[in-house]
């Protein structure tokens, strides 16, 4: 049941995916999607995704990155909870453990990094629409300026 589901999300998710852009918000433990009122997880992003062939393979950068700063943060708080565990219950903690968990959970913050700045990239060139003419004119006393973006 739980498969029909998956598939029939994503064949409405296709269709309905020309019109519509995905938003990412950035918060504390990571970053939220969203298209229209529903929540994305980075997996169905990444099926959304799969029209845009750029932005595909820059999501999966990022999913990679998001991934290994996924494992080295699990493990570094395994790491740092057996020697305060074992301190707890009153025995003899190792605490080159806790401090091997914590060099993992700081080596996890660049890659946590990298997959938010990828990924808003990501986000960003599957939202772009076509290219538009944007001409802004400024005005400073008796100078004009017109300044075309493209």
């Amino acid at each position: 049941m739980k498969n029909i589901f998956l598939v029939g999300f994503f064949c409405a998710c296709s269709f309905l995916c020309n019109a519509q852009e995905i938003k990412m918000y950035k918060t504390f433990g990571g970053v939220r999607y969203e298209m229209d009122t529903l929540v994305l997880s980075p997996k169905q992003v990444l099926e959304v995704l799969k029209d845009n062939p750029v932005s595909f393979e820059e999501f999966k950068r990022a999913k990679l990155n998001y991934n290994v700063a996924g494992v080295l943060g699990f493990v570094g708080g395994v790491l740092i909870g057996f020697p305060i565990g074992t301190a707890m219950v009153g025995g003899d903690p190792e605490w080159g453990l806790a401090a091997g968990g914590v060099g993992l959970l700081l080596a996890s913050i660049p890659f946590n990094r990298a997959y938010k700045g990828r990924a808003f990239g990501a986000i960003e060139l599957y939202n772009k629409k076509e290219a538009r003419v944007n001409p802004v004119f400024y005005f400073n006393g008796t100078q004009a300026r017109l300044v075309v973006r493209f």
